[in-house]
């Protein structure tokens, strides 16, 4: 507590007069001519499909620093490898800090990784910025004030009840079988979809089987799943594998639920096409972010991403949603800088973190800004229902409102 309002007396010392705020006050980490960015990617590992999103950030923070960088300070990303192992982010996180001096860390991996060193960066005050995770947790200022997590979507309690009530819309006697990832977000994700169904949890949940990220396959899960005839599969993973898998079983043994894919797995290049396109058509997931388009006609911002990659990353897949996912958050990250000003302590860079008002950014749908307070970090609350055609992520709602 003691924290929060350490951080709430920044936000408000942030709003002092001109001639207080443009003095200049620096961090550890910031200079005159640079800002240190400390990252952990899975490069390796089982989520090593992932990384794409540390390329996209990396590519982006070069393209920001030949255009000058952030009020002339060139941003400095260091980014090591943790292959998706708490274990090794918390060895890399700690190089970062106290080896290489980084000003804060910024969009690691993963719930599990993330959570690994939440407790060590929040002790040392050290900012966790827009780390990539849907969990609730991160929520959570008054216990966790240094840490803030940007996802794809609501968190997954939400998600998890936009889910289950769009289900519930097309049949309201539907019962669910639920694919869970063994770890905290798995489980808050499960959780979420009991949460939903309240009363009738027991009656309507037809089997939840959970897998673990190293397993191999999850076909036997699946198998047992199909076996209950449920009229809807919720599938929910962080690892493309899984949820390749899970969506292609489905179609082998003839299964066909309503199905929800979790929001980090709606990836055509690393999901849909290892599943089987057709396997995978009809598949719904929640969404804050535009859906991948080849061939955008009225959307410039698409089309300057699209650039951006052939420049940038010419060999990698430009449909990989992870790559879509890194450049929205290294904009982010950039706007959250500029607000900053020349205020580039931790605790300004945090207490403009928990201020971001009606931010836009370019890939995220109409009607979705960044808005957070010092009371509420949760910078996305809502999405839309997205749903692969057989080809592409199409849009298939109006925007829904999470809690």
């Amino acid at each position: 507590m003691k924290a929060a309002l350490a951080l709430a007396a920044a936000l408000a010392a942030a709003c002092l007069s001109t001639s207080v705020s443009a003095q200049k006050s620096y961090g550890p980490g910031v200079s005159d001519t640079e800002i240190k960015i400390g990252n952990t990617m899975p490069y390796s590992g089982p989520a090593s499909p992932l990384s794409i999103t540390g390329k996209v950030i990396a590519a982006y923070f070069d393209e920001v620093n030949e255009k000058g960088g952030v009020g002339g300070r060139k941003l400095n990303l260091i980014s090591l490898d943790d292959a998706f192992s708490p274990p090794k982010t918390m060895e890399a996180a700690r190089r970062l800090v106290e080896g290489d001096g980084v000003a804060f860390i910024f969009a690691t991996m993963g719930t599990a990784p993330s959570s690994a060193i939440a407790k060590y960066l929040n002790s040392n005050k050290v900012p966790q910025l827009f780390l990539i995770s849907s969990a609730s947790k991160w929520n959570d200022p008054a216990n966790m004030p240094w840490s803030m997590a940007l996802p794809w979507a609501p968190n997954y309690t939400s998600e998890a009840a936009i889910d289950v009530a769009y289900a519930r819309a097309k049949n309201p006697n539907a019962r669910f079988a639920v694919l869970y990832q063994n770890d905290d977000a798995g489980k808050e994700y499960l959780r979420g979809v009991k949460e939903a169904l309240g009363a009738d949890a027991d009656k309507a949940i037809a089997m939840a089987s959970s897998f673990e990220v190293a397993d191999p396959t999850v076909d036997s899960q699946v198998l047992t799943l199909a076996n209950t005839k449920a009229d809807v599969f919720m599938i929910y993973s962080v690892t493309p594998r899984a949820c390749a898998q899970a969506i292609r079983k489905a179609h082998e043994v003839g299964w066909q639920p309503t199905r929800f894919l979790a929001s980090g797995c709606a990836n055509k290049a690393t999901v849909m096409v290892p599943a089987g396109l057709e396997a995978g058509k009809g598949v719904l997931s929640l969404g804050a972010l535009k859906p991948f388009v080849e061939t955008p006609k009225d959307d410039p911002a698409m089309t300057a991403y699209i650039d951006f990659m052939k420049k940038r990353l010419p060999n990698a897949d430009v449909n990989n949603v992870a790559g879509l996912y890194g450049y929205t958050v290294a904009e982010a990250l950039v706007v959250l800088l500029k607000q900053c000003k020349d205020n580039l302590t931790r605790e300004n860079i945090m207490a403009q973190a928990a201020n971001l008002k009606s931010v836009p950014l370019s890939l995220l749908m109409p009607g979705i800004t960044l808005n957070t307070t010092p009371q509420d970090f949760r910078p996305i609350k809502d999405g839309y229902m997205l749903q692969f055609d057989g080809n592409d992520w199409v849009v298939a709602s109006e925007l829904l409102k999470g809690t």
